[in-house]
This record gives C-alpha cells, structure tokens and sequence, in this order.
C-alpha cells in the first residue's frame, strides 16, 4: 500500500487530497482546502502545505504530487519566478519524500526536471483533471468550474488532447475561460445591465463578485462563500444586495430587493453563456476527433449552477456529474485528487480504480 499527498498550489485556494492506494485500488480519500491569498504572504506557502498535511492526518507518505496555477499570481515577476518559489517550499516541506511535478503532457516529473523546465509545469492542474476523468471515460469533454476560473478539457480514446499547453493558448482556444464561483469581479462579467425601462452601464470598480451573485440566487450557501468579500464586510445574503446594488452606483435605499435579484440573475445569465462560448469551441473540435457520443463531464464547485447550465445551452450528447463515477469529496478538489491517484499510479505501476 502506497499513501500519497496530492497538492493542487493555486493562487488563491491550496487543496490537498490524501488518498491510500494499494495494488491500483483506491481504498481512501481526504480531502482539505485552504483559502490562502499567495500574493499577500507568498513567504507562507510552505507553512500552509504542512498545515494541510496535518489536518488530513497521515506522518508516513510514499509520494507528494504537485500541481499549480499560483505561479500565475502578481507576487512573482514572471511564471519561471513563480514556478521556482513554489517548487522551493514544497522541497522545504518535505525534504525526505519523493515529490513528482505534473508537466503539460500530462506526466510527472522530478523536482530536478521541473526546476530545469519550469514554464512545463505552470498552470498544469487541468492535466489532472483529464487524466482522472480519462480513467473512467474514454470521450469527453471536462468542464470544471472554481471560484476563480472554469478549465474546459477535451479527452479522446482516453487521451487529453488539449490544444492549448499555456494559460495564453488556452484562453485563445477556449479551453480556459476566466470566469467563476466566487472571486470574479462582476465588471469582468457584464458591461451593462438593463434596469427601469433602460440600459445602464456598469460602474468599472472592485464593487461586487460572482459569489455575491449565486449568494443572493441560492447557488452558494454562506459556507461555500469561502473568498474575502469586496468591501471587506460579512456574508449575509443582506450584505451582498447592497454589494450588488453598487455596480450601478446605486444602493438599498434606492433599489427594491426584486430589483437587485434581477440585476444578480442577468449577471448570472451572461456568465452561463461565458462558460457556453468556450465550451462551444472545445465540444466542436472534440466532436471532430471522434464519431461516437461526447458526454460533458461536469466538477468544481460551479458543476450544476455554472457547468451543467452551459452545457444544457448547446444540447450535449449527455451531461455527467464526476460525483457518481468518483468520490464526491473528488468534485471541489479534482486536480489535487487527480495528482494524488497520478502518484500513487507512479509509485505502483499500475492504474489506479
């Protein structure tokens, strides 16, 4: 038996996942998050990696498995800074155990290889992700929303086929669309929004996020609202419609609630058909690669509210929750749950099930 730490390093959130193999079966899982903001305290990384491991419990591990997209964040100057810092906390945490980096290709490389070519292992957790789903379906295409981003992934005859290797080529073939759950800014969503009888643009400030959004609409609980608000203030549905209300620098005095609901459905709306534009793009290609039927494999935290919406958009072949083919715990962590079984997969020689 093999016991592996999977870390999925974002800028935002660090999720780690547990998970025991033995003899390609997995016998266990746990799953921790941490919403941990890099580029306020990029110095901390290596502390909150072992805090993770600490609160999943396990001291003997085989194996960690990494993954990331933090190298993306403003604390570095540039990806190759980013990528060498977070490698450097991760070797400071664990000095004595083996740690493999996932690359673009989709392998698992050395620490030595990945400091060699760190551009290879930037914004690599969607490679994860398509490699766990290609386990248990052999075409599909993979829509994960977070609360930052949404990773469209193509997989054929159980490959990922990804056009795009890099953040840049991604956003170009629609395989990364930059919207999510939770820490959107509603400018980067809507530019206007229709109100009284007319259109009124929308003021361009750090006013509201997509989570005051699917607050307000009953897509996320108080709980789920795990990202610093806007204005600092707390994350009561009361407290988002004044939020919400600003982004026509407007407020509760000067809108009813209805209205206010309405402003956060269209937003809403518009950020379905966000996800629906990429999705587009990667279904046709998917579609032109294989002749038999393409389900949409919907995870993250946005899969009913944001993923399965758009896909409902374009009348898929099938639409498929991750929760009934994996660990439901699998949904808000997929990338690290993805690294965590690539390791064990690694260290055993044989797939994991």
């Amino acid at each position: 038996m093999v016991n592996v730490l999977g870390y999925d390093i974002g800028g935002a959130n660090t999720k780690a996942v547990l998970a025991a193999v033995k003899n390609g079966k997995l016998l266990n899982a746990e799953v921790a998050v941490e919403y941990f903001p890099i580029w306020k305290q990029p110095e901390k990384l290596t502390e909150i990696l072992l805090t993770l491991k600490q609160r999943l419990g396990e001291n003997k591990l085989d194996g960690v498995g990494v993954t990331m997209t933090a190298e993306l964040s403003d604390a570095y100057q540039t990806k190759r800074e980013g990528v060498n810092h977070i490698l450097c906390c991760v070797k400071k945490a664990f000095p004595d155990v083996p740690i493999y980096i996932l690359n673009t290709d989709a392998q698992l490389e050395s620490l030595d290889v990945a400091y060699q070519e760190p551009l290879g292992s930037a914004a690599a957790n969607w490679a994860a992700t398509g490699w766990l789903v290609a386990q248990h379906l052999k075409n599909c295409v993979v829509v994960d929303v977070g609360s930052t981003s949404t990773s469209i992934i193509p997989v054929v005859y159980g490959e990922v086929v990804a056009r795009g290797k890099t953040d840049l080529d991604k956003l170009i073939c629609g395989e990364l669309v930059y919207t999510g759950c939770l820490r959107t800014n509603v400018a980067a969503i809507v530019q206007s929004i229709p109100i009284r009888n007319g259109v009124a643009g929308l003021a361009a400030e750090f006013f509201a996020l997509s989570s005051d959004v699917h607050l307000v609409l009953g897509n996320i609980t108080t709980k789920d609202y795990t990202s610093e608000t806007a204005d600092g203030r707390g994350k009561s549905i009361s407290e988002a419609l004044v939020r919400l209300a600003r982004v026509v620098c407007a407020d509760t005095e000067m809108l009813t609630r209805q209205e206010i609901i309405n402003i956060a459905q269209f937003i809403y709306d518009k950020q379905i058909r966000q996800v629906a534009e990429g999705l587009t793009k990667v279904y046709s290609y998917t579609k032109s690669l294989s002749s038999g039927e393409i389900p949409v494999v919907v995870t993250g935290l946005g899969k009913n509210f944001i993923a399965r919406k758009a896909a409902e958009t374009l009348g898929v072949d099938a639409i498929v929750d991750l929760g009934t083919i994996l660990p439901e715990k699998a949904v808000l962590a997929t990338p690290a749950f993805g690294v965590a079984l690539m390791t064990a997969n690694k260290l055993e020689g044989e797939t994991v099930k």
